[in-house]
């Protein structure tokens, strides 16, 4: 399958909120030539998710998975999942401090995202289902609905002087933000899932 294109932040198909997709329509071949083209790009890039805009097809889908991510060694597997018109339900109002980076944007920074959301969504075929997601996966979820909501994660940075390069962020704001995130995991992740 190919690996498409990821537009970068200024490309304004990043700004448009994205358009529910048709259940009679998942397994089409239209529906599942665009799912897969999303599993290897993120692939290819190193991903933890990617929505569909980000490959420039506005439609309400995207995927996530990490599984010794080199990109992202800190952060726990996720299986590979493919939410299809996905709504977030928040589990409570418990935030933390994250530092994110993004396939379209060139630049990563600290935003507070909710520790505990339930997703509902339709997978590749079809069928609904609901998860939780809890911390970095949590996070990680969150951050692609954004996208499928036209938004970016320089929209939650609450602090600018928290933007980095991800060169300076490895030098100089890594060992912080892993001090500041182990709680986090500690807290949300299964001991025996940590070594993914």
């Amino acid at each position: 399958m190919p690996v498409r294109p990821i537009p970068q932040i200024g490309d304004p198909v990043l700004r448009q909120p994205t358009s529910p997709v048709d259940p009679d329509i998942i397994g089409a071949g239209q529906i599942q030539r665009l799912i897969d083209d999303l599993i290897d790009t993120m692939t290819a890039a190193n991903g933890s998710g990617i929505a569909a805009n980000q490959i420039g097809v506005p439609l309400a889908v995207c995927v996530i998975g990490v599984t010794k991510n080199v990109r992202y060694p800190y952060k726990p597997p996720i299986p590979l999942t493919v939410l299809i018109n996905p709504q977030m339900r928040l589990l409570d109002e418990e935030t933390w401090l994250n530092n994110e980076g993004c396939l379209s944007v060139p630049l990563r920074g600290d935003l507070p995202r909710y520790m505990n959301v339930e997703v509902s969504a339709l997978d590749r075929d079809g069928a609904p289902f609901t998860q939780v997601y809890r911390g970095l996966s949590a996070g990680t979820v969150q951050h692609e609905l954004d996208h499928l909501n036209g938004r970016l994660i320089v929209d939650r940075m609450e602090d600018s002087r928290s933007m980095a390069t991800w060169d300076n962020f490895a030098k100089h704001g890594m060992d912080e933000y892993l001090d500041r995130i182990a709680p986090v995991i500690d807290r949300t992740e299964p001991k025996a899932d940590r070594n993914g």
